[in-house]
């Protein structure tokens, strides 16, 4: 059986990946992980778990043979429960979410639950990793403080630079708001004295021909550009615009998959951006990324080569 980790909200990336297991006779149980709070029953022992979600489905730890760690959610309290208690609830469970996971830790996993955890922290370790696979990146800070943002402007941006917080978790497949990257011009630098209470990360802004969306697969990409050249963030939605299938230069395979395996994923959204003066700019990796336009729109087998990587390994052991 392959346990999947989504959340209450998710549809068409997660019914493709279940459609395509039950067509080769692979039993299959979707965790919400949402709901893991006082609506399921969870029992976690030193080496073993047994759950019933919140519609009344049974799983024992004994039965999963691998993980796709698909996105997870924040555990919701429930809304009769006192305010003065919230964070004691939300805590233990979140402990015994992360409990039950580690008793899973020896099956195969898409992606191995600490190196993704890891890398979808640490947006500057990603630039580091990127750098030192040949990938080309923009200067980069990540900081609270206005005198050195300001400095950094001023060197490095040419009157023009991106601001963007450093957890964008984008949710567009359930409809949740989205906040986008924004664009910081000698306007709006006046209120950069806020930035105390927000740190942010800040690049120059490059002038763009196009942007990618870049599904890796242990080796295999998927990829998609977007003709958005006027916006700083392709995942605002904007009249027109439309993907097509791309084809990356051999030495942007090459870095990225080298990238990919250092930090030890197996699956990734990668943004990338190919500029005006002809480079290809490495922006950062979600392990989580959304990758369902790319399959509904240009007909990307991503779901099934998911489910394909993690029968395989199931079936090799690794």
């Amino acid at each position: 059986m392959i346990l999947c980790i989504t959340h209450s909200q998710d549809f068409y990336n997660i019914d493709i990946f279940f459609e395509y297991l039950a067509s080769r006779n692979i039993p299959y149980f979707r965790l919400n992980s949402d709901r893991m709070n006082h609506l399921q029953k969870i029992n976690v022992s030193e080496d073993s778990f047994e759950l019933t979600d919140e519609n009344g489905n049974t799983i024992h730890s004994a039965e999963i043979k691998a993980v796709w760690h698909r996105k997870a959610w924040g555990i919701k309290a429930p809304e009769e429960l006192d305010k003065d208690y919230e964070k004691i609830f939300l805590k233990g469970y979140e402990n015994i979410r992360y409990n039950l996971i580690t008793v899973l830790e020896d099956v195969p996993w898409i992606n191995p639950y600490e190196n993704e955890r890891k890398i979808d922290g640490n947006k500057m370790l990603q630039l580091k990793l990127a750098d030192k696979n040949g990938l080309t990146i923009p200067k980069t800070i990540f900081s609270n403080d206005e005198e050195k943002i300001l400095f950094f402007f001023n060197a490095y941006c040419e009157g023009k630079a991106v601001a963007k917080l450093h957890s964008l978790t984008t949710k567009s497949m359930s409809g949740e708001s989205l906040i986008s990257t924004m664009i910081i011009d000698g306007t709006t630098l006046d209120h950069i004295s806020d930035i105390a209470y927000c740190p942010m990360i800040f690049q120059p802004y490059i002038d763009k021909e196009y942007e990618l969306r870049i599904v890796y697969i242990a080796g295999e990409f998927f990829t998609g550009k977007i003709n958005n050249s006027e916006h700083a963030d392709w995942r605002i939605a904007h009249e027109g615009q439309f993907w097509s299938a791309y084809e990356l230069p051999v030495h942007i395979k090459a870095g990225l998959t080298s990238m990919m395996e250092e930090m030890g994923l197996y699956i990734g959204a990668i943004d990338m951006i190919r500029g005006k003066d002809g480079e290809y700019y490495f922006l950062e990796v979600n392990p989580q990324g959304e990758w369902g336009m790319l399959q509904k729109e240009l007909n990307f087998p991503i779901a099934e080569r998911i489910a394909d990587n993690l029968i395989k390994r199931i079936h090799t052991h690794e």
